[in-house]
């Protein structure tokens, strides 16, 4: 062999990781946004749709357009026909959005790594108006999360909010269309799509708390591939640390596509801090808690998480509604 062959330890086995996604524009590309980085981290050239092939899924969560999730099951549909390519060995790798997981994993599935979070605010898209506040009375405002429904009916109760379902494409169509003044969507998925110039403003996350782990991604592995290099490789430890956190106040408040609440980590200055609240759907009343501690461990910040999700559950009582 001469010296400029490559040695057989150089040349990596293709595929070297098969990774499941769902099918919408959204997920597919931050699914190859994922890929490339992943490569590029581990010192892999090849063409990426061989060295790490894409299983597309179409989720029972993106059949349904026409009620909220919470009518037909939650969050976990957008993540159960995914999670069954892991563990019938079709994929080995999952790509998610982190606020589509449900707090437990499957037996035989683990969250392997949390990459670095794009931006965690919601953004207002509207033709005219600038910002809520200069919403006409009554305008019509579209959005599929009880929690931004929530929010905007706290600060704006004469708005009328409206169930917009399907993917961003057709959310900004029915904005154009005249169907709503205004839609509220996440920040992250208009930059990882290009869109960001379709922002009209970035909404104050300590008046519309974020979901917790909106912005973030989840990647997703069987529990005996947790070791795997590439398994790893793209873990952010800010960003785990303020996500378990978040996850952890979103575990005690039984958090799901049900509940309206919100729960946002920063790290300043080596200091998580934490902001978690609930409302109740229609704005009406609304519980509010903040925590922090210096950085820890991640079952450190999803304790502080838990304990402050505990403490809002204990202060709203009976009157906080589980739709």
């Amino acid at each position: 062999m001469s010296e400029a062959d490559p040695s057989p330890a150089a040349v990596p086995t293709l595929p070297v990781v098969r990774i499941a996604t769902r099918r919408s524009a959204l997920a597919l590309t931050q699914t190859r946004q994922t890929r490339d980085a992943l490569l590029a981290s581990l010192g892999i050239r090849a063409d990426a749709d061989r060295a790490a092939p894409l299983l597309e899924v179409v989720t029972t969560g993106d059949r349904i357009q026409d009620r909220r999730l919470m009518e037909a099951g939650g969050k976990a549909l957008f993540t159960k026909e995914i999670e069954a390519a892991l563990l019938e060995r079709r994929a080995d790798l999952a790509v998610h959005s982190m606020k589509d997981m449900p707090a437990d994993q499957p037996p035989g599935l683990v969250i392997c790594a949390v990459p670095v979070r794009e931006d965690a605010r919601d953004a207002l898209v509207s033709r005219r108006y600038g910002s809520v506040e200069a919403l006409p009375r009554g305008a019509r405002v579209g959005t599929a999360s009880l929690r931004r429904q929530a929010q905007l009916l706290n600060l704006r109760p004469d708005l009328e909010v409206g169930l917009l379902r399907g993917n961003v494409d057709t959310r900004l169509r029915r904005l154009e269309a005249g169907e709503f003044e205004a839609i509220i969507l996440a920040a992250a998925g208009l930059r990882r799509l290009g869109l960001e110039a379709r922002i009209t403003a970035l909404l104050d996350p300590e008046v519309f708390v974020p979901a917790p782990g909106q912005g973030a991604l989840a990647l997703q592995c069987r529990s005996e591939d947790a070791g795997q290099d590439w398994a790893g490789a793209l873990d952010h430890d800010a960003t785990a640390l303020c996500v378990a956190a978040e996850r952890g106040a979103m575990r005690a408040l039984e958090g799901s596509c049900r509940t309206a609440i919100g729960a946002h980590g920063v790290i300043e200055e080596g200091v998580l801090h934490l902001t978690v609240e609930a409302l109740n759907p229609d704005g009406a009343m609304r519980w509010r808690r903040r925590a922090s501690m210096d950085m820890g461990t991640r079952d450190q910040a999803e304790a502080m998480g838990l304990d402050l999700g505990q403490a809002v559950r204990r202060d709203a009582g009976n009157d906080l509604v589980l739709a």
